[in-house]
């Protein structure tokens, strides 16, 4: 027997540090009901198994290249190739995982999520089939995934190229032909009958529960603002759609406010330097809605001061580009009026401040 040295493995490992290892068949194919083991073997060794080995040549190819000489072209093709091999190997991998279970019983926790994001099992079921059918005699897979950002599961269709950015797939049915056809033929459809009646939602379910631990991506926090009550955007435009009374100040700065053309329909400008002189105008029988330009700080600070005077206010998250960006209704800044109490809307006077203090 050959001995080997500590810096001889050290060595190997460094050699084999960035190469994808072989998963095991997450299944046991000889107990799928309607899929034979001859099937899920070939897929597994010829589909699965090439995308592996072309994976992991493709990353020594890589490792052994210099970035700073190679051309950009040759880089680029290489990381698009392996990118496309990875997202073989990996979406392989969970859908051989995603078998050998019964898919007609949901462990009632997988139930009730799916229930919450898509209203019932059976409209889960139904759009995962359609886009399934979709792609019969095409490719690509069909995938449930959770989206951390919005805390929900979705039904999407993917080719190896497509990835749904931080979602988190917990189910995946292949549709290439390879998947199929050497024991289905032209009968996909049959396939994706037999592909339900095989789900494992056990390990789904385990995917799940690892799936929502991931946070979403962090947003802007303003700790100086941290207790101030807010509102978004879709919920100011639900307001004013059921006509519930509120009253809308748009704070945006004047060195701002006069070089504007457009304004949130519903809302009146106010001076956010001179609340002392339009506070009366508000009523604290109904809520107060302030907005900036981006919902930063001038908003904020406006919110708090009629707090502070009593009234039920609130700053709207993302301010006037954010309403800009769902498409919220706008209006020409000299035909706007007040949403409460108060004048009519009066065109300010064309300022030129020496220079323009910061925008929030």
């Amino acid at each position: 027997m050959t001995s080997r040295s500590r810096s001889d493995d050290d060595e190997k490992r460094t050699e084999d540090f960035h190469a994808v290892q072989n998963s095991p068949l997450f299944c046991r194919p000889w107990t799928l009901n309607g899929i034979s083991p001859r099937l899920i073997e070939s897929h597994y060794e010829n589909d699965y198994g090439n995308a592996l080995s072309s994976l992991n040549a493709i990353t020594a190819e890589l490792e052994a290249l210099d970035p700073a000489t190679t051309a950009a072209a040759v880089i680029h093709r290489l990381k698009r190739d392996e990118a496309t091999l990875l997202n073989s190997t990996l979406l392989h991998e969970l859908y051989f995982a995603s078998l050998g279970g019964d898919g007609r019983t949901l462990p009632e926790p997988m139930a009730q999520a799916i229930t919450r994001d898509f209203g019932s099992v059976k409209r889960w079921r139904d759009e995962f089939i359609a886009l399934a059918y979709a792609l019969a005699g095409s490719s690509g897979w069909v995938l449930l995934t959770y989206v951390p950002r919005d805390a929900r599961l979705i039904n999407h269709t993917a080719g190896h190229e497509q990835s749904l950015a931080g979602g988190i797939a917990i189910l995946a049915l292949d549709m290439y032909e390879h998947a199929y056809h050497l024991e289905f033929g032209a009968n996909p459809a049959a396939y994706v009958v037999a592909f339900m009646r095989n789900i494992e939602w056990g390990t789904a379910l385990e995917r799940y529960h690892n799936a929502v631990k991931v946070e979403p991506p962090p947003r802007l926090r303003q700790k100086q603002f941290a207790d101030l009550p807010s509102i978004t955007v879709e919920e100011v435009k639900g307001m004013l759609e059921s006509r519930k009374p509120v009253q809308i100040i748009d704070t945006r700065p004047r060195h701002y406010s006069t070089r504007a053309h457009e304004i949130m329909q519903g809302a009146v400008w106010r001076d956010p330097e001179r609340v002392d002189e339009w506070i009366g105008e508000l009523s604290k029988a109904g809520p107060v809605v302030t907005f900036c330009v981006y919902g930063f700080h001038i908003g904020c600070e406006t919110a708090v001061t009629l707090r502070k005077a009593g009234f039920d206010a609130r700053y709207m998250v993302g301010g006037h580009y954010a309403w800009k960006a769902i498409k919220g209704p706008l209006t020409l800044l000299e035909d706007t009026s007040s949403s409460g109490p108060g004048p009519i809307m009066e065109r300010i006077q064309q300022e030129e401040p020496s220079a323009d203090p910061p925008l929030e």
